[in-house]
């Protein structure tokens, strides 16, 4: 992995984890009677963490959908070419009126 992908990913995962922090202490503080803590931040970012590194690892991996739906992305490449051919069709139809 290039220093600039690993830069890329700790970018993404820090953002990850900031904004899961953020998110799931809202969640606490609103849901619970509970009051503002360093300890609820504590378990909140350990709770965050793992769920921030899934999400950058894994489900962002660039073939991660495509090795979860391979047939959909044949479908959608089939339906592509036939739009493709479709759009070709009706440009040299609006040419030939022109």
């Amino acid at each position: 992995m290039s220093r600039a992908k690993k830069l890329r990913l700790l970018e993404f995962l820090l953002i990850g984890v900031v904004m899961g922090v953020i998110e799931d202490l809202i969640a606490v503080v609103l849901a619970t009677d509970s009051k503002f803590s360093w300890d609820i931040v504590w378990v909140v970012f350990l709770v965050a963490l793992p769920f921030a590194f899934i999400s950058e690892v894994v489900v962002d991996h660039p073939k991660f959908w495509s090795k979860i739906f391979r047939e959909v992305e044949t479908e959608v490449k089939k339906v592509e070419h036939e739009v493709k051919a479709e759009v070709i069709k009706a440009e040299r139809e609006i040419k030939e009126k022109i």
